[in-house]
C-alpha cells in the first residue's frame, strides 16, 4: 500500500496495483480498476516515486514478462 493525502488533509492508503490511471484536473485524480476515483493532493511524480519504492520493497524492480 502507498500513502496518499486526500484534499481534506487526511492520510489514505491505496493499493498501487489497483491504480488504472492518473489525471491532473488540476488536482490529481487516481482512477482505480474498480472505477472509483480518488482525488489527492500528491503530485503525479510523488505517486510514481511511491509506486517505484513500493515495488522495490516487494522485489518487483523489473518489467514482468521480460
Amino acid at each position: 500500500m502507498i500513502e496518499v493525502m486526500r484534499l481534506d488533509g487526511k492520510t489514505y492508503w491505496v493499493n498501487p496495483h489497483m491504480i488504472e490511471s492518473m489525471e491532473e484536473t488540476p488536482d490529481l485524480t487516481l482512477t482505480m480498476l474498480s472505477g472509483k476515483k480518488i482525488i489527492v493532493r500528491n503530485s503525479p511524480s510523488d505517486i510514481m516515486e511511491k509506486i517505484i519504492t513500493y515495488r522495490k520493497q516487494l522485489g518487483i524492480n523489473k518489467q514482468e514478462g521480460l
